[in-house]
């Protein structure tokens, strides 16, 4: 995993906006309707190959493929893994409950959205195994091939895949004799996407809203102790899950949940920190641009990373159209170097994605754009402070 050696690298989160067109055939799908998968899968390639220098335009350095032939971060995972069937309605968020006028005015808003849904996800009805090594290897094929096209420009490419917490929080267990071994199939059959994309030459990054998000959803009015113990479980899944792929090739991604709401309901960093630390990571994205975490960097001062581990710090929100003055993120990044005490150690990076379920993204295509070159442009500034 690359250092701020000489600059502050920039990256983001994952995901980016998708064409409305492609946007409409994965809705369309998700709603069970029949789509023609050729067409689908054509349009994925032509969104990829777009999306790349799109990416190197805006000056990312560590870049992905936008996620743009996932119809979602952790739904795709319904096409390449066995045992997914039906559907059920996830528990909802303990803070969008307290506010019940906000909670209609999110129900209109996503009601006039044409998107892939979060909100009713399959269950596991069945063994989870991963069904052909041979899509995700296509997955990196074609990133290699639009990486190929663009003649290069990223620092270094990445690619994401989800922890077996969130896909055991989101797909409800009705074959496994418990969680433990629920965890332990998924991380079995997730192994085999993270040893591919370690295989094929990408840092790979592990999205882990679980390991916050669930106390305000899953683990919402039970005891703190509850959910601790469950980060716990997660965490030796992940760890069991990357036997084969070296700790400094992993950044993991941890966050509340990628919607706007109160958010008055989150632990608090400071209780979750010490357990992720544990992970066989080489780095961790974090969440301090938004308004309910931003002040928790000082968590890394108290408690800091291991001498090898990065913190990528979130210093862009992705869900306001605001685009950040490159001061002020040139001032977080500070701020994150400042709590880690190396900023060598330190990337700049978005809060999550922008569109991490199909069409769900609230901040408009030209604005994320405008985010990323801000992103840029206040990685520059701090550069010439920290390492001028």
């Amino acid at each position: 995993m690359r250092r701020s050696d000489e600059r502050i690298l920039t990256t983001h989160t994952g995901s980016l906006p998708r064409p409305a067109a492609l946007t409409r055939l994965y809705a369309r799908r998700a709603a069970g309707e029949s789509v023609d998968e050729r067409a689908l899968a054509e349009a994925g390639r032509s969104a990829l190959a777009a999306i790349v220098p799109k990416q190197i335009e805006c000056g990312i350095d560590i870049g992905n493929n936008g996620e743009q032939q996932r119809e979602g971060f952790f739904l795709y995972l319904r096409h390449r893994l066995s045992g997914f069937g039906g559907s059920w309605q996830r528990s909802p968020r303990g803070d969008v409950e307290r506010y019940p006028l906000f909670k209609a005015a999110m129900q209109r808003q996503l009601a006039s959205k044409e998107a892939v849904s979060n909100f009713a996800p399959p269950k596991a009805v069945g063994a989870v195994r991963y069904l052909d090594p041979a899509l995700v290897e296509a997955e990196c094929r074609d990133f290699q091939a639009a990486l190929d096209a663009a003649g290069g420009g990223f620092v270094e490419p990445f690619l994401t895949a989800p922890s077996p917490g969130i896909v055991a929080s989101a797909v409800l267990n009705e074959h496994y004799d418990g969680e433990e071994a629920y965890l332990a199939a998924l991380a079995s059959a997730l192994k085999v996407e993270y040893d591919a994309i370690h295989r094929n030459g990408f840092l790979l990054q592990l999205d882990c809203p679980d390991l916050a998000l669930e106390r305000h959803v899953s683990y919402m009015g039970r005891p703190l102790g509850a959910f601790l113990g469950f980060v716990e479980r997660v965490v030796t899944a992940i760890n069991a899950a990357l036997a084969d792929v070296p700790r400094d090739r992993v950044r993991m991604h941890v966050c509340w949940g990628n919607y706007e709401a109160p958010h008055d309901c989150d632990v608090p960093l400071a209780e979750i920190w010490p357990l992720l630390r544990h992970a066989k990571v080489g780095g961790f994205v974090l969440p301090f641009a938004n308004p309910r975490h931003a002040h928790e960097v000082r968590c890394l001062a108290s408690l800091p990373p291991a001498d090898d581990q990065l913190i990528i710090a979130g210093v862009i929100d992705s869900l306001t159209n605001f685009v950040e003055h490159p001061e002020l993120v040139a001032e977080r990044i500070e701020r994150a170097a400042q709590a880690i005490g190396d900023p060598s150690r330190v990337i700049a990076g978005t809060d999550c994605g922008f569109d991490t379920s199909a069409g769900m993204g609230r901040v408009a295509e030209d604005v994320v754009w405008a985010k990323l070159k801000a992103l840029r442009d206040g990685a520059r500034i701090a550069s010439g402070r920290l390492l001028g």
